[in-house]
């Protein structure tokens, strides 16, 4: 038997014991052994569960007892998880996570704690909710060099941007919408300013990569100033908005950025609609892959901190090697990164032109019957600088976009 304990009894940790219990039978056969659940740790109350019989309010007792193999750590946040998860795998337990916070601020620390005590760290869940994702970066595709992770990595910025593209709707009106369904938070920043992107890119760069990516290093950008009128401007082109968080390696130079991009129709993401998330990936040999599914939710996130559970429970006195140095990857700054990008400019149509190539040479005009008094262009490719000092040139843009290349 392999003894357990949940830390935390909200969405995800009753979403685990769900599954464990649901699913008991398959699940103990693929471990090769029976998992139980022993404690629950949560400072709250739950009369009638089922499970109310496990609930433990002090995390000590947990940790000293010699008989817990795994501990499901699905608090959230960085303290206490940190001090938890730490303690935990010094004596000697194995941990699982979907904690994208504590990962991204400690995983590489927390993994070469793994490797010295022979048991794992594993967090599967906290990048792409149910997408399996870490498991194929560290063993299915460890043949390929890889040069770009690029994902659509939070539902809720998602759902916001496909209803604004089919409905035609203003971010505001889509995100109050999005808080009556429970798909957005009271204080929706962490989804809609890109942090929570931020850091799901940051572990999987990591992991891509071999080294360290701070989150604190990536330029983000939320969707907070898309409107309608770009939506318009992106369909009759043939594109869409998407928010995107992407890294790539060009030679050299590692770049990192999250920020609504236009994709267009060619591109695999284009597609990806709703709270559904993908992540893209381009290696040197296997060429473009692609991982889709449910990206956030109860049960998706639970399926796959029980698939790491599983996973722990093969391989108690095993470490799984997991390739992500703590030394630091210095990103390049994006001002060195080559692009097109769509602009807004104010002024009357045949004006507005001239001033628009005179500044940046060949432009593609896009017309909409919805705007007077401005145009939208995309440039040629150049650099994220050289754009930025031939906009500083002008004093009627409304707004800019990049192009997913």
């Amino acid at each position: 038997m392999v003894n357990i304990a949940i830390l935390g009894y909200g969405t995800v940790g009753s979403g685990v014991a769900e599954v464990l219990q649901t699913n008991q039978s398959v699940i103990n056969k693929k471990a090769g052994k029976e998992i139980n659940i022993k404690y629950i740790l949560d400072l709250r109350e739950f009369p009638g569960d089922p499970l109310e019989s496990k609930l433990v309010n002090d995390y000590e007792i947990i940790l000293s007892d010699s008989d817990v193999d795994i501990v499901v750590e699905v608090m959230g946040g960085v303290n206490p998880a940190y001090s938890f998860v730490k303690r935990a795998l010094e004596a000697g337990k194995s941990v699982c996570t979907s904690n994208k916070e504590l990962v991204a601020a400690h995983g590489s620390e927390l993994l070469a704690i793994a490797r010295e005590k022979n048991i794992n760290f594993l967090f599967e869940a906290s990048c792409g909710g149910g997408i399996p994702i870490i498991r194929p970066l560290n063993s299915s595709l460890t043949a390929d060099e890889i040069d770009e992770v690029t994902g659509i990595l939070n539902g809720t910025t998602n759902y916001i941007l496909s209803k604004m593209f089919h409905q035609g709707s203003e971010f505001e009106d889509v995100l109050k919408e999005a808080q009556e369904k429970g798909y957005a938070e009271r204080n929706p920043a962490a989804d809609v300013e890109g942090f929570d992107a931020c850091r799901k890119i940051a572990i999987l760069s990591s992991l891509a990569f071999g080294y360290q990516v701070d989150y604190e290093d990536i330029y983000t950008e939320g969707i907070t100033k898309i409107t309608a009128t770009d939506i318009a401007y992106a369909k009759k082109a043939g594109y869409t908005i998407k928010l995107l968080a992407s890294s790539k390696k060009v030679g050299e130079s590692c770049y990192a950025m999250v920020a609504p991009f236009l994709v267009n129709a060619e591109h695999p993401l284009y597609s990806v609609n709703d709270v559904y998330n993908a992540i893209y990936i381009h290696g040197n040999v296997l060429g473009s892959v692609m991982f889709y599914g449910s990206g956030a939710g109860k049960l998706p996130t639970a399926s796959a901190v029980v698939a790491d559970v599983v996973e722990a429970a093969k391989y108690l006195d095993t470490n799984l090697m997991t390739f992500w140095s703590s030394e630091k990857l210095n990103l390049t700054d994006i001002s060195n990164s080559q692009g097109k990008y769509f602009v807004r400019l104010q002024g009357e149509t045949t004006e507005a032109l001239k001033i628009a190539r005179e500044t940046f040479g060949d432009i593609q005009q896009i017309e909409i019957e919805e705007v007077q008094a401005e145009i939208g262009f995309i440039t040629e490719e150049l650099s994220e600088a050289e754009y930025r000092m031939k906009a500083e040139k002008l004093s009627g843009i409304i707004s800019m976009l990049r192009l997913q290349r």
